[in-house]
């Protein structure tokens, strides 16, 4: 087999990418990632303002990188025009205003569909682009509490708590460049293009899973659990004798970690042979359980116990993640050199694809930093450039 590199898997695809905040960048960042030629539309401005904090911050360049920019005023007609010719050639537009900033603008799909009927039109809202909420601002706690999230995380009675990361921005980034990549797919054998959307509040309803099927299929409504498992048991985090670590052995594991654990007798009780007893009575079992591992170290734990076959790890601040042995075997932390703030290092692309995979991360664009070799390569003149330069348009 060649296992050659054969080159990015989004080569000469065009993505214009309108969005900011998270999800919508997130969205851009993995079809740049693999390829795609991804020209982030910004309007001129402060080059040291970013969305999401500073320009050279880490969440701008996390999620910009291997874009290139271009500042163009939108507002006004002669930017618009720059907007459309850049669209007639463009494969794919990105954005996440809210449902009718886009038509208010005259860049929505049915227009720039009458110029390029085969554009695959992206759009991310906060709860979807019709209905009684669709135009309220959208944010990633604000799905979280709404798509019931906050009500399963966190201790049994202690009232909601988020996570700490925005899982619905995340989330529906990535649905969207998964749609993007769908919509491709089906254009290649219709030739059309079409518009697809998804929203912070549907992503995390689709994120909530075996959560949100208890309710719909078996009438559930998930209680807080903590850092136990909401259904199986036991599983969850336990004390060490230095500090904590997550053991999740599956039902059909119960006997082997009993007696990985010392405690073959909990085997024979009846309050914990079974998977349901053990349910009915997880305060005891778990409170058995860290009996025993209270008297030894994490490491001894998750060593032991993973010998055994039964799951068994530490729990990281981020520091300790990125020194991990097997993170730092995985280079999963990728160099990337940035003109303005040096030698840095941001998460790569989780994707392990054997013949063709992601490029070489480059930092995340200076504003406005390829303006002048886009316009050119779209048959503006050096005296073109200079005159939208002069009129703020650029």
């Amino acid at each position: 087999m060649d296992h050659k590199i054969q080159g990015l898997p989004l080569e000469g695809y065009t993505v214009l990418d309108l969005t900011r905040a998270r999800a919508g960048p997130t969205a851009a960042r993995q079809l740049a990632d693999f390829g795609a030629d991804v020209i982030k539309i910004e309007m001129p401005g402060d080059p040291q303002y970013a969305d999401m904090g500073t320009r050279h911050g880490p969440d701008f360049q996390n999620l910009h990188r291997n874009k290139r920019s271009i500042a163009i005023n939108l507002k006004e007609p002669d930017g618009l025009k720059i907007f459309f010719k850049l669209a007639e050639s463009a494969d794919v537009v990105i954005e996440n205003y809210r449902p009718q900033v886009k038509y208010k603008l005259g860049i929505d799909y049915d227009e720039i569909y009458k110029i390029n009927p085969k554009i695959i039109y992206a759009s991310i809202s906060g709860f979807g682009q019709t209905g009684p909420y669709s135009n309220r601002p959208g944010l990633d706690q604000i799905a979280q509490g709404m798509g019931g999230h906050m009500s399963v995380t966190g201790p049994g009675g202690s009232g909601p708590w988020r996570s700490g990361t925005a899982i619905s921005d995340l989330t529906a980034g990535i649905l969207t460049a998964n749609g993007i990549l769908i919509g491709l797919l089906e254009r290649a054998k219709s030739g059309k293009g079409q518009w697809l959307h998804t929203s912070l509040l549907e992503a995390q309803v689709f994120l909530m899973d075996f959560q949100a099927a208890r309710w719909l299929v078996a009438g559930e409504v998930p209680p807080q659990e903590g850092n136990n498992h909401p259904t199986f048991v036991p599983m969850g985090t336990f004390k060490t004798k230095d500090g904590f670590v997550n053991i999740a052995p599956m039902s059909a594991m119960w006997p082997r970690f009993c007696r990985a654990m010392d405690m073959e007798e909990l085997c024979d009780d009846d309050r914990f042979a079974t998977a349901e007893s053990r349910k009915i009575n997880r305060k005891e079992v778990d409170d058995i359980i860290e009996s025993k591992t209270i008297l030894e170290n994490s490491s001894y734990w998750i060593d032991n116990l993973n010998e055994a076959g039964i799951p068994c790890g530490p729990i990281y601040k981020m520091d300790e993640v990125f020194e991990d042995e097997q993170v730092q075997h995985l280079g999963i932390a990728g160099k990337v050199e940035s003109n303005a703030i040096g030698t840095t290092s941001i998460v790569r692309q989780p994707i392990n694809m054997d013949r063709t995979g992601s490029k070489p991360m480059t930092a995340s664009p200076e504003l406005g930093e390829h303006t002048e070799s886009i316009l050119e390569r779209l048959g503006y003149s050096v005296k073109e450039i200079d005159k939208f330069r002069k009129q703020g348009i650029i």
